[in-house]
């Protein structure tokens, strides 16, 4: 099974001169789902995980079975005012402006052992919002976790004092 063939490309989204890369059939297929988290999981061998933090909003596909075959805690990053308590905010540049993602203050306790899940690694803004984020809270980043990276868009060079794995590579 190669889980490439479960990934469908929508040329002109979300924007013209975007392809986008579109998990949906991924996330249909039981078989192609369980062999991608097993192939996320195989990348934590040995690994303690406390929490597994979300991205929002793909991030919390494979984010909650994580952290559910992890026996792990799961937190949701997301944009802002859509997290009931009080919060603490990062910002990150996009190609038209910048935007911010929001946590939990109480989600991670100094020391708590941190996967960081998303869909993609593309510019690596995302990313690096959301590892601020864990480590102003006292987190320690296990590995950053990807079900694809764009390695055309560089984005591992925002994150690259952290370990990363992505399933597939583009």
């Amino acid at each position: 099974m190669q889980l490439e063939n479960y990934i469908r490309d929508i040329q002109g989204f979300p924007k013209e001169g975007i392809l986008f890369k579109d998990i949906t059939p991924l996330l249909i297929d039981p078989l192609a789902r369980k062999k991608c988290l097993n192939i996320l999981l195989d990348s934590l061998k040995g690994q303690q995980i406390d929490k597994v933090v979300g991205a929002e909003s793909r991030g919390f596909f494979f984010g909650i079975l994580l952290a559910q075959e992890l026996n792990a805690g799961f937190i949701p990053v997301r944009k802002p005012k859509k997290l009931p308590f009080k919060t603490l905010s990062a910002s990150y540049d996009l190609e038209y402006g910048s935007a911010s993602l929001e946590i939990h203050t109480d989600a991670i306790q100094r020391g708590d052992r941190v996967l960081i899940h998303d869909d993609v690694l593309a510019t690596g803004g995302t990313a690096k919002a959301v590892c601020d984020l864990v480590e102003k809270l006292g987190g320690e980043i296990v590995q950053c976790n990807f079900l694809m990276e764009l390695t055309f868009l560089n984005g591992r060079e925002k994150i690259k004092n952290n370990p990363i794995f992505a399933a597939l590579t583009y």
